[in-house]
């Protein structure tokens, strides 16, 4: 069989737009390959209200499994609840809601061993055809990219006693600070069950899986909350773009189309990748498809105007990286969330104007201005040749 378009990797970015066409263009022959027995993976998505439409939240609400109408910040010198709504998708109800509604238009336990723009060959030999295909299977290195890496480990817990918590903890920073900006993250979603994030933006992750077990140990420990049971565990490392020559990146691609982390789509600060994901689902199911070649070039200027839209967070990543100490970059971060609510909200949803701009670099900064000067200027990967 031809398909018009086979989606290479069942993840978040792959998966919404697979259900999102099957909703909304059920003409089209699409399929969906994944390697592993699930769809998804093994992740928590996460969202803030202002980061999505209201159409976009209707359509995406089955996929929801908690929401909450505010959250919670801590540093040392700065505690803050912010009255903004915020949301987490996992990947184990976007399984249960999707995998049934694609039915056969999906492929679970199927490794691609090679694929081009305009097909794909299993491991066990088979051969796929199709108008196009698009590449979702995660981050690739590069090296017209420069990252900096947030690196967490996550256990969703259920404990003796109720927690007591009613709202996100998205971070708190009152923990040691080690070689970087390092924060707990905090998810209630129920009397007795929390996910417990520890996370680390460093420039490079040395810390091992079970030091982060043991900080999150000691976290709920601090917090008087008795774990009975470990009921499933998360990890990851996620970029934190700080330069990068975009063109060139997508040159690396010659010609494939791509999808989500592996064509750059997520908010190069936070790391939040459901709001591109969902953009780019709503944007493929308004889209005429002719061909490989032409869908290329269309998801290029896509993410190119992501790329550019996201030019003054990877200025901020630089100057939180390069500019001063690693254990004091929890400083730059209690500085930011001092500010109006409103412009916070408008950093998650990756839409601050100018004046929000200024308002975040002006007034004395928690780093050497200097240092923070130099790394402003420092936007493309020539002018970190010596970086290691």
């Amino acid at each position: 069989m031809t398909y018009d378009l086979i989606l290479a990797g069942g993840g978040l970015a792959n998966g919404l737009i697979a259900w999102r066409l099957k909703q909304q263009r059920p003409d089209l022959k699409v399929l969906c390959i994944e390697e592993q027995p699930q769809l998804g993976g093994n992740h928590t998505w996460s969202f803030h209200d202002g980061d999505l439409s209201e159409a976009q939240h209707r359509w995406l609400d089955p996929l929801v499994v908690q929401r909450w109408s505010s959250y919670q910040v801590h540093f040392p010198y700065l505690s803050r609840a912010l009255e903004s709504g915020y949301a987490s998708i996992t990947s184990e109800r976007l399984a249960q809601v999707v995998t049934p509604a694609l039915g056969s238009t999906l492929r679970l336990g199927a490794r691609i061993i090679d694929l081009s723009p305009t097909h794909v060959t299993l491991e066990d030999g088979e051969r796929l055809q199709a108008r196009a295909v698009i590449d979702g299977r995660g981050a690739r290195a590069s090296q017209q990219l420069v990252l900096g890496q947030q690196a967490f480990v996550g256990q969703l817990l259920r404990l003796e006693q109720p927690h007591g918590l009613t709202a996100p903890i998205i971070m708190d920073a009152r923990v040691p600070q080690g070689d970087g900006y390092r924060f707990v993250y905090v998810l209630p979603f129920s009397p007795d069950t929390l996910l417990i994030e520890d996370t680390h933006y460093v420039d490079h992750h040395r810390a091992s899986t079970e030091q982060l077990r043991e900080h999150i140990a000691a976290y709920a420990h601090r917090h008087g909350w008795k774990i009975a049971e470990c009921l499933r565990e998360e990890q990851g490392i996620l970029p934190i773009t700080l330069a990068g020559d975009f063109e060139a990146f997508w040159d690396e691609a010659a010609g494939q189309p791509l999808s989500g982390l592996r064509a750059g789509l997520f908010h190069c600060t936070t790391g939040y990748s459901l709001p591109h994901a969902v953009r780019l689902a709503d944007w493929l199911a308004g889209y005429e498809l002719r061909d490989a070649a032409t869908l290329a070039h269309d998801l290029r200027a896509h993410a190119r105007g992501e790329w550019r839209n996201q030019g003054f967070y990877r200025l901020l990543n630089r100057m939180l990286f390069l500019a001063g100490r690693p254990k004091d970059r929890w400083q730059v971060m209690q500085r930011f969330y001092g500010l109006p609510a409103g412009l916070i909200e408008r950093f998650y949803a990756g839409s601050n104007p100018w004046h929000d701009r200024a308002r975040i670099l002006i007034g004395k900064p928690p780093v050497p201005v200097g240092e923070a000067m130099r790394a402003a200027v420092r936007h493309s990967p020539q002018h970190f040749e010596t970086r290691s």
